[in-house]
C-alpha cells in the first residue's frame, strides 16, 4: 500500500531563499513586492515559467518615494551586483509616435538608418549578464505617460516575449523581468490615512492598519484598470501596490543610506575617514527628512543636505585628515548638524577633538 507524505508548499530553493534575503536588507516596507519577485524567479530557476513569454510582468502602483524603483534597483543588485544592471525606459521621454525610433531603430532606407542604436536591442539586454545569472531587468518608468506606439511595443513583449526591432531583428524578452511603475491613485491612497508620518494614520475602516493597507491596494488596482485598456492588464502577472512609508520604516532607511554614505567614504574620497552619527543627529535627519508626500526620497535629500554636503566642504577645505573619526551630533537650537573631528591620541596618551560647525 502507498504512503502519503504532505508536502510542504511554503519552502523554497536555496536561490530563492539567497535573493529574499538580500532584498529584505535593501528594501523596507514592501514585503508584497519582495515576494512576488522571489515567486517569479524560483519559477524561472525550476523551468516552470510560462515558454514564450517574459520571466514575469509586473506593474508596481503607489505613492512617489515609496521604494517601486529601489526595489527594481535592489533585485539587479541582489541578482546581477550592480543596482545600475537595469534597461530602463522613461516613458515620460516617449509621449510621441516618432520617438519610438529610439527604442527599436530606424527602418533601413530612413536618414540616419545607421547611427540609430536600438535602446531594446538584444545586445542591451544581454549587456548586465554575468557569468552565472542570465536575466535581464527591464524598467518602464511611469507607464502611464507612454504614447500608443509605446503601448503596441508592450503589448507583444508582455504577451509573446519578442520585439521586432527597425531592421527586422527579434529580441528575445523571454529571460527578462519586465516591471512597469506609476503614481496612479496616489492622490487617493494619500487621503486614506493623515499625512503626518510618525503618528497614529486615521482610518475610515474600521481602525486596522491591515484594513488601511487591504484599502490602499484596492484604490491602485482600481486606479490602473480605469487608466489602462483591458488587454494591458490582462498581460500582467501582478499588479503590486506600495503602501506609505510610516516613522519605523523610514529609521530603517535612515540606516540604510547611512551605511551608504560610509561605503561612498571608505570607497570614493582620497582622504579615508570614519564617522559616528549620534542618535540625536538620527533624529534630526529624520525629522527633516520626514514628508508625507515624498516618502524615502526626502530623506535621501535631507541626508544629503545636512551630511553628505558638509563633509564635502569639510574634506575640501583640508579640515578632515586621513584617518580621523568624525562624529555628527545635533544640538536642539541648530539647523545644521555639528561636526567634531577626533584626532589620535598623542604620544603622551592624551587625545586632542576640536569641533567644526556644519
Amino acid at each position: 500500500m502507498a504512503t502519503l507524505t504532505l508536502l510542504d508548499t511554503t519552502k523554497t530553493g536555496k536561490a530563492a531563499q539567497d535573493l529574499e534575503g538580500k532584498l529584505r536588507r535593501l528594501v523596507v516596507g514592501q514585503d508584497e513586492s519582495i515576494r512576488e519577485v522571489v515567486s517569479a524567479y524560483q519559477g524561472h530557476m525550476t523551468g516552470l515559467s510560462q515558454a514564450g513569454r517574459p520571466i514575469a510582468n509586473f506593474l508596481f502602483l503607489g505613492p512617489t518615494g515609496s521604494g517601486k524603483t529601489r526595489v527594481v534597483e535592489a533585485t539587479a543588485q541582489a541578482l546581477l551586483n550592480d543596482p545600475k544592471a537595469v534597461v530602463k525606459i522613461d516613458c515620460a521621454e516617449f509621449q510621441h509616435s516618432h520617438e519610438i525610433a529610439k527604442l527599436i531603430g530606424s527602418p533601413p532606407g530612413y536618414l540616419g538608418h545607421r547611427e540609430t542604436h536600438a535602446l531594446l536591442s538584444q545586445e542591451a539586454l544581454n549587456s548586465h549578464h554575468t557569468d552565472k545569472v542570465k536575466i535581464s531587468i527591464v524598467l518602464f518608468d511611469e507607464i502611464e505617460k507612454a504614447s500608443g506606439a509605446l503601448w503596441n511595443l508592450l503589448l507583444g513583449i508582455l504577451d509573446k516575449g519578442v520585439l521586432t526591432l527597425g531592421d527586422n531583428r527579434k529580441v528575445d524578452f523571454s529571460s527578462s523581468m519586465i516591471f512597469m511603475t506609476s503614481n496612479l491613485g496616489a492622490t487617493e491612497m494619500s487621503a486614506v490615512t493623515t499625512p503626518r508620518l510618525g503618528l497614529s494614520p486615521i482610518l475610515d475602516d474600521g481602525g486596522f492598519q491591515g484594513g488601511r493597507d487591504a484599502k490602499i491596494s484596492r484604490i491602485g488596482v482600481a486606479a490602473a484598470r480605469r487608466r489602462f485598456a483591458p488587454e494591458f492588464v490582462n498581460r500582467l502577472d501582478r499588479i503590486v501596490v506600495f503602501q506609505p512609508l510610516g516613522v519605523d520604516e523610514l529609521r530603517r532607511i535612515l540606516d540604510i543610506e547611512l551605511d551608504l554614505v560610509r561605503q561612498r567614504i571608505e570607497g570614493t574620497t582620497n582622504t579615508p575617514f570614519s564617522i559616528h552619527v549620534y542618535e540625536i543627529a538620527r533624529e534630526f535627519l529624520l525629522k527633516e527628512g520626514t514628508d508625507a508626500r515624498y516618502g524615502a526620497r526626502h530623506l535621501k535629500r535631507a541626508i544629503e543636505r545636512l551630511l553628505v554636503q558638509p563633509l564635502s566642504n569639510l574634506l575640501a577645505s583640508g579640515q578632515i585628515q586621513r584617518g580621523d573619526t568624525i562624529r555628527v551630533t545635533h544640538r536642539e537650537d541648530s539647523t545644521t548638524l555639528l561636526f567634531f573631528r577626533e584626532v589620535a591620541a598623542t604620544r603622551d596618551g592624551w587625545r586632542v577633538a576640536g569641533s567644526i560647525a556644519a
